[in-house]
């Protein structure tokens, strides 16, 4: 199963880039990969929350949907998540957020699996780059969101 990890030090408090990051529902509104984000379900403590997102690949024309449960740790700051449906075979990851000197160290790291019918190894390849770059462009997003640029 290919893993992508990715981190980005963000010039911010951790408790300030954590709650940014916990706010899923408005990652349409500052990552174009992202299309949509509804929370189908959130915990009472808003440590758990069920959403179903919608994104769209660009250089495949795709537009992928997935539901995931997330499970917030404000103690550990860090994040877990795990496919509860859609069109990943399989996905599941964990976002830490580290104090760090001049900031936050945000941690992406992301197990998937992406069946395309009938792709050979070259395209799968492609569908794994395109995945670290999407991440990329998620920390990105984020710390620029944080920094106020």
């Amino acid at each position: 199963m290919p893993r992508v990890e990715s981190s980005v030090v963000i010039n911010a408090e951790v408790d300030t880039v954590f709650a940014m990051a916990k706010n899923i529902e408005v990652f349409p509104e500052f990552m174009p990969d992202i299309k949509k984000v509804v929370i189908l379900d959130r915990s009472a403590d808003g440590n758990s929350i069920t959403s179903e997102f919608t994104g769209y690949i660009k250089d495949f024309r795709i537009t992928m949907k997935w539901v995931e449960k997330d499970q917030w740790d404000p103690q550990a700051k860090t994040c877990k998540f795990d496919l509860v449906k859609g069109d990943f075979k399989s996905y599941s990851g964990i976002w830490t957020f580290e104090p760090v000197d001049g900031g936050t160290k945000y941690t992406s790291v992301i197990d998937f699996e992406y069946e395309i019918p009938l792709i050979g190894p070259i395209i799968k390849t492609l569908v794994a780059r395109l995945m670290k770059q999407n991440v990329e462009n998620m920390l990105a997003a984020i710390k620029e969101k944080a920094e106020g640029k």
